[in-house]
């Protein structure tokens, strides 16, 4: 029987229009710009200089603390800049350019085909490696993976949770490692729960990935420390105490940390991650990304290099016209999914650890009502999977009040979007609540 969390959700339609895309190689650009910004945390700090020459999985850049991490380079080449370049959003951010000149990777990463079965590392040299490839969250949070894996002073995990829900529409990257590399993310799997301390490992998996369900129960029928738990299809269902709540039974409180409830979670993207770096010795510098639209044409899953220019990819899919400009037919492209995905107002910005997918809109699709008076309906209090009152909060930030914002728990909301897509009137509660957030985060900083 599939579960589910217990608060609020939504059922926006998949629309996994690339489920069925296999994962192609996308070809290594001529130069790339990699983000010192690719985690949660202290950014990078350089350790080239420009006319350095690299070669691929290079370590260019040291983490600046414990909750930062490493950046290698992603292609081979020569160090063009090291200074601010803006990322997809325009904003200006210290990054390292290289300008390649072929693909010419480090000795010591193993690039064979071959599945490595066998974990020879002990738990604490594989935490070493998660930490000096520099693997983050690839769930969209970006948090560093080895920080998730040292728990907190009277913290103990009871569970490691492998996030396979992928429940954002459009995106589908998360869906073809599944199917394409079940086993690597299995044993990455096990290699952080051995880190945790032998813990039980569950893997979350929405209904709607049915292939993928059955190939990871089968993977995992000999293990008797796995079991796979399908979930039903419903939007925030990847949501790190959604999930939790969902597979364990078990509400994160406010103000605390999901370990508080004995559960580490980690996207099978990471796993995956984890298994290459520990097995076949590669550190960070490459993921899988979707491109999709209703278009049937522009559906692609592409393993990519971090730092790619984002109007690549763009191009590749066949949504670029001939003048090199986003085709006619669509007027927006959206950096993640629909609902917490965010606008792309610089396609020359690269892409990111992260970076799980671009979907493409037409004018049609993105056309907004105009908002209307709230009529009291409650319907976003109710679609809120964390009991917040998104109505409430929408006022109190246009008025400013950000004593109140705090007393009602607005650092609680995960920015699913469950209210704006439930609202009979079309009031934009996230925009104002997300700016809100960030103007309350601002003065507590300068406190």
């Amino acid at each position: 029987m599939s579960k589910t969390f217990s608060i609020g959700g939504i059922h926006p339609k998949d629309s996994k229009f690339s489920r069925d895309k296999s994962i192609e190689e996308f070809p290594f650009p001529k130069r790339v710009v990699i983000s010192m910004n690719q985690h949660l945390g202290m950014p990078a700090v350089p350790v080239v200089k420009k006319g350095d020459v690299v070669k691929t999985g290079q370590l260019i850049a040291e983490p600046a603390g414990f909750v930062s991490a490493p950046v290698h380079a992603s292609v081979s080449g020569t160090v063009a800049d090291v200074a601010p370049y803006p990322d997809f959003l325009g904003k200006k951010v210290l990054s390292v350019v290289i300008d390649t000149d072929g693909d010419e990777w480090m000795e010591t990463i193993d690039r064979s085909p071959e599945i490595k079965h066998e974990i020879t590392a002990t738990p604490k040299e594989i935490f070493k490696i998660i930490s000096d490839s520099g693997i983050v969250g690839l769930g969209g949070a970006a948090f560093p993976t080895h920080v998730k894996l040292t728990p907190l002073e009277g913290m103990k995990p009871e569970y490691l949770i492998l996030n396979g829900a992928e429940c954002e529409p459009y995106l589908t990257s998360d869906y073809r490692l599944m199917i394409e590399h079940a086993q690597e993310i299995l044993i990455g799997g096990e290699m952080m729960r051995r880190v945790l301390g032998d813990v039980a490992g569950i893997i979350g998996i929405e209904e709607n990935k049915p292939k993928a369900i059955e190939l990871m129960k089968r993977l995992t029928a000999n293990y008797l420390q796995w079991k796979v738990v399908p979930l039903k299809k419903r939007y925030p269902q990847g949501g790190e105490k959604q999930l939790i709540d969902a597979v364990l039974g078990r509400k994160v409180p406010s103000f605390s940390l999901p370990i508080s409830t004995g559960a580490v979670v980690q996207n099978v993207g990471t796993a995956y991650a984890v298994y290459e770096a520990v097995q076949k010795h590669k550190p960070l510098i490459t993921n899988v990304l979707s491109v999709s639209s209703s278009d049937t044409s522009i559906q692609k899953n592409y393993r990519f290099r971090i730092g790619t220019p984002i109007r690549e990819f763009l191009s590749a899919a066949g949504a670029m016209d001939k003048e090199g400009n986003l085709s006619r037919s669509f007027c927006k492209v959206v950096n993640g999914g629909p609902m917490m995905g965010k606008p792309v107002s610089n396609l020359e910005g690269p892409v990111m650890k992260s970076t799980s997918g671009f979907v493409l809109f037409t004018e049609k699709e993105t056309k907004r009502q105009e908002p209307g008076e709230c009529i009291r309906c409650s319907k976003c209090f109710q679609a809120c999977p964390m009991r917040l009152q998104p109505y409430l909060l929408y006022q109190l930030a246009l008025a400013g009040r950000t004593e109140e914002l705090d007393e009602n728990r607005v650092f609680d909301c995960i920015e699913c979007g469950c209210c704006l897509y439930s609202c009979p009137a079309h009031i934009p509660l996230l925009d104002q609540i997300r700016l809100a957030k960030n103007v309350s985060l601002k003065n507590k900083r300068k406190k």
